[in-house]
């Protein structure tokens, strides 16, 4: 998948996993009562931060297909083609999946 977005320094585009639909137990969740996401799999990545004192630059630590789990608050919703991504920092990240 090619996105025609280039992050900057330590930030990533994250696409959203699809929302609960159903519970474990078969009940059907309406779209009202879904809850956001914090699940999400990484379509693109910045090159890093550069760091205050050195100056050096810090790799990213994770990359392009990454599964994550993220704050629920986290990052900036943004519509590209069409399609809703998150725009956050590295820091924002919780997990690797």
């Amino acid at each position: 998948m090619s996105l025609n977005i280039k992050p900057l320094a330590d930030r990533v585009v994250v696409e959203a996993a699809a929302a609960e639909t159903k519970t474990a137990s078969g009940i059907y969740i309406p779209e009202t009562a879904q809850e956001k996401p914090q699940k999400g799999t990484i379509v693109a990545v910045g090159p890093g931060k550069y760091a205050d004192v050195s100056g050096t630059l810090i790799p990213m630590t994770t990359k392009i297909g990454d599964a994550i789990l993220y704050g629920k608050y986290a990052g900036t919703e943004v519509n590209i083609d069409g399609k809703e991504y998150l725009i956050m920092r590295e820091s924002d990240i919780y997990a690797v999946l």
